[in-house]
């Protein structure tokens, strides 16, 4: 029996087919909630090691039947200012990248 993690969420992707990912934290900011995932598939050990290389953001709705949904962020300002909430949080316990793109920029100046 595979062991059962309280920290794993399987969502179905656009084409149907279940994903498992690891729940890093839940974030509430202007009247919204939004949840911070990692795909089980980036980690080797099945989710026991911290180093994060992708992350998703989703934004928690309620649906008209009074369920609770998970939607995609379509604002990229939106998504910004939950990641840096999210960044500064947990700075202690995952390293994280620059962003490469301004450091892309930046070179060719």
């Amino acid at each position: 029996m595979a062991n059962e993690r309280d920290d794993v969420i399987v969502l179905v992707n656009e084409n149907g087919e279940e994903e498992s990912f690891r729940h890093l934290d839940t974030i509430e900011m202007n009247d919204n909630k939004y949840v911070v995932l990692s795909p089980l598939s980036q980690y080797d050990d099945g989710g026991e090691n911290d180093e994060v290389e992708d992350i998703v953001i989703l934004k928690l709705q309620q649906g008209d039947d009074g369920e609770d949904t998970l939607v995609v962020v379509e604002e990229d300002d939106e998504i910004e200012a939950v990641f840096e909430e999210f960044r500064s949080r947990v700075e202690d316990e995952y390293d994280f990248l620059e962003d490469l793109e301004e450091e892309d920029s930046e070179e060719i100046e």
